[in-house]
């Protein structure tokens, strides 16, 4: 499956699928988001029944090329090291395009602000997860010595889990970012979620990641590290459009005032990308 540099074969991976009869698929985000950028109509998808995405979230527009390519629809869900799966779009649930879905049953889910209390549907906040009166199975106990940090990731009875989110009136949550990766700008908060999504629905865009960096006036801007997809060069031109797609998405606050073009994106083993080594940059 896997060259000799290490990266995926993105080929053999999805004519694996046919050959070995492969039902239920799982890999995580990057690889959908490249698999979206390949002639899907080329593979025999019969098979496949059910397929999940892991590690972090995918946009809506992978999910949509992928349910058009092998009819089947991508369950995302929200879990961390420290919980089991805590939010997910679970078989049977009709499934919202980058949604993480609903509450696992078992755990009580809230979007809360910084007192620990519940924020009303539509607003943006902490995801935690209640341990009071009685933790849940499958949360962890604690961060083994570290009592600041447990302190830190525990308020008025809820589990912090250091992502920040938002749950709609149907009970569906939707993440906007790491607490740590939020950018406020102009005393505007913008999660990098929003916006790399609205890059991607761009025909150019193979992979996009975008950050906050420092800014004189606005305290933050937002800035964009973009990835090609095959065909397209870099140029003011392409910069212009990029901008313009996320304005007309998102909002107009939310755009990229600076882009850089890349060749690849860092990222993890488990293939999350790597913002803080792009913020350090």
């Amino acid at each position: 499956m896997w060259n000799v540099v290490g990266k995926p074969n993105l080929d053999r991976m999805l004519r694996i699928i046919a050959t070995q009869g492969v039902t239920t698929f799982c890999v995580p985000p990057t690889l959908y988001r490249a698999f979206a950028q390949m002639d899907l109509a080329a593979y025999d998808f019969s098979g496949l029944r059910h397929c999940t995405s892991a590690g972090e979230p995918l946009n809506p527009e992978v999910i949509k090329v992928w349910h058009e390519a092998t009819g089947t629809l991508i369950h995302d869900g929200y879990g961390q090291t420290e919980t089991v799966n805590v939010v997910a779009n679970l078989p049977g649930i009709p499934v919202k395009a980058g949604s993480m879905g609903l509450a696992v049953p078992g755990f009580d889910v809230a979007i809360i602000d910084e007192t620990g209390s519940e924020l009303p549907d539509g607003s943006e906040g902490d995801i935690a997860v209640r341990v009071e009166p009685t933790r849940p199975v499958g949360l962890f106990k604690e961060y083994w010595r570290d009592p600041e940090r447990n302190a830190e990731a525990h308020r008025g009875g809820w589990y912090v889990t250091g992502d920040r989110g938002i749950r709609d009136g149907d009970g569906y949550f939707w993440f906007v970012g790491r607490a740590d990766d939020v950018i406020l700008s102009s005393a505007y908060r913008i999660g990098p979620f929003e916006v790399e999504s609205a890059l991607l629905e761009h025909p150019a865009v193979a992979e996009a990641a975008v950050v906050g960096v420092p800014d004189e006036i606005r305290g933050q801007i937002v800035k964009a590290f973009v990835v090609l997809a095959e065909g397209y060069e870099a140029g003011d031109g392409l910069v212009a459009a990029l901008q313009e797609q996320v304005k007309a998405t998102t909002a107009p606050y939310k755009y990229p005032r600076r882009i850089e073009f890349t060749a690849e994106l860092p990222k993890t083993v488990s293939g999350k990308i790597r913002r803080v080594e792009l913020r350090n940059r």
